[in-house]
């Protein structure tokens, strides 16, 4: 297992490099990007699109870990991912990878950035009503809970999300949001399958890039301000917590 991963299920460490402008669609263009990439990971060798002009290069599963890379272009987006990664810093290195190689093989300048992200996602499979884990793990606004006292007042849905700036000019930020997979169906008859309930760590850099700055850098420097922000306050005020209710239903 990984570094984060006695932590969920399962976790990933996502990229995502928005762009202002398109970036090239030519055959010749996305299939030399892939080529570039598959240079590096060979065993990256499942090749297809998912949807109209949206490319997917990926690994297969591993038996043993489940552990698998993909990346992906859109047309004004690419995108690099990691499912359980043996260490944090081993996807980290793959982004960079990916970072470095757009300049020349998509014509991405430092100007076309409208926003790059790194994410991570931390999945946690379990049955029962996933709102009412998730306020029994971190709790509920408090201008709120007396709302929960309503007669027939089951939880449908607290998925809270909270954004804040990391710097002076607010160009870097923070988001930790969460997702339930419970609808109204489950909960009105009490039937509940195993399904993921996830939590999400996004640290994302909008507009472009300085003279002096490149993706590969800012990138690395993103990660390293996510890596701080799970290992100093998510586990202990998110992830411990849901991992705690979840094991005492």
């Amino acid at each position: 297992m990984s570094d984060y991963g006695t932590f969920g299920d399962e976790y990933y460490v996502n990229m995502n490099l928005s762009t202002e402008m398109e970036l090239p669609q030519g055959r010749e263009s996305v299939l030399h990007y892939f080529e570039q990439v598959q240079r590096r990971y060979p065993k990256m060798a499942n090749f297809y699109a998912r949807e109209k002009d949206e490319y997917v290069l990926e690994e297969e599963k591993e038996k043993d870990s489940g552990s698998y890379r993909w990346v992906s272009v859109e047309p004004k987006r690419v995108n690099s991912g990691m499912v359980s990664p043996s260490t944090y810093e081993d996807a980290c290195e793959q982004h960079r990878a990916v970072l470095e190689l757009v300049p020349y093989e998509l014509s991405v300048s430092p100007l076309d950035c409208e926003a790059l992200t790194v994410m991570l996602g931390f999945d946690f499979v379990c049955k029962g009503n996933h709102n009412e884990i998730v306020t029994e793990a971190i709790g509920i606004a408090p201008g709120l809970e007396k709302f929960t006292q309503l007669p027939y007042g089951k939880l449908l849905s607290n998925e809270p999300v909270v954004q804040f700036a990391l710097d002076e000019d607010c160009k870097t930020q923070c988001r930790i949001s969460f997702e339930s997979r419970t609808g109204a169906f489950q909960i009105r008859t009490g039937e509940f399958t195993e399904e993921q309930l996830s939590v999400y760590m996004m640290v994302r850099r909008y507009d472009s890039l300085g003279a002096k700055e490149n993706y590969a850098d800012e990138f690395t420097r993103l990660s390293q301000l996510c890596r701080d922000l799970v290992d100093e306050y998510l586990i202990d005020s998110v992830l411990r917590p849901l991992q705690t209710a979840i094991s005492i239903r």
